[in-house]
């Protein structure tokens, strides 16, 4: 397990360094932060580990990440401008469009995974990463899904001023429903 170390602020939350996330050469690593901040079985890391391959391979994608002081992973970040040929837009277009939101999907910037060591957590770390990464995108808004349910995760997002555009999305892989969340860019700060 990494270690806690103390917080030094919001441009350098609990001590660490943010900063450009080869995620392509570093995805073993991000994945085990992924596997235990989110609860991912050795079997959910092996597909999510193609997936992430793939999708750092689409145009505009990048990364971010949390690095400690000896260079370690505590936590990453990724998206990219969405594009409604993508797996999940076709999944969630439905519940946007029945909301009365599909245009979401359009001109938006998409936070495919944002996720912090346990050990991380709680002192400002995600929030550094989510608004870093949108600061540099060219859309004028963000979206991203959720599990559906009050959580630490969906209060900072709704800190961030993402606000919920559709709920109960059930993607064909996943036990939990998902909330789609969308929110202008640049991000809501403190």
């Amino acid at each position: 397990m990494l270690p806690t170390p103390e917080g030094d602020g919001p441009d350098r939350p609990a001590g660490l360094r943010i900063g450009p996330l080869d995620l392509a050469d570093r995805v073993d690593e991000a994945l085990r932060v992924q596997a235990v901040a989110f609860g991912l079985s050795a079997e959910e890391v092996g597909i999510r580990r193609y997936i992430v391959q793939r999708h750092m391979a689409c145009r505009g994608a990048r990364a971010l990440g949390a690095f400690t002081e000896d260079g370690a992973l505590a936590g990453f970040v990724y998206g990219m401008p969405n594009d409604r040929a993508y797996w999940w837009s076709s999944v969630v277009e439905p519940y946007l469009r029945a909301e009365g939101q599909s245009g979401w999907l359009d001109g938006s910037f998409v936070i495919t995974e944002l996720h912090v060591h346990p050990g991380f957590q709680g002192r400002g770390v995600g929030r550094a990463l989510i608004t870093r990464l949108t600061d540099a995108a060219a859309e004028p808004r963000s979206i991203l899904s959720a599990i559906d349910t009050e959580s630490p995760a969906r209060g900072l997002y709704r800190a961030l001023g993402y606000t919920d555009l559709a709920r109960q999305v059930h993607f064909p892989s996943a036990s939990l429903p998902y909330a789609v969340m969308g929110a202008p860019l640049p991000l809501r700060r403190p």
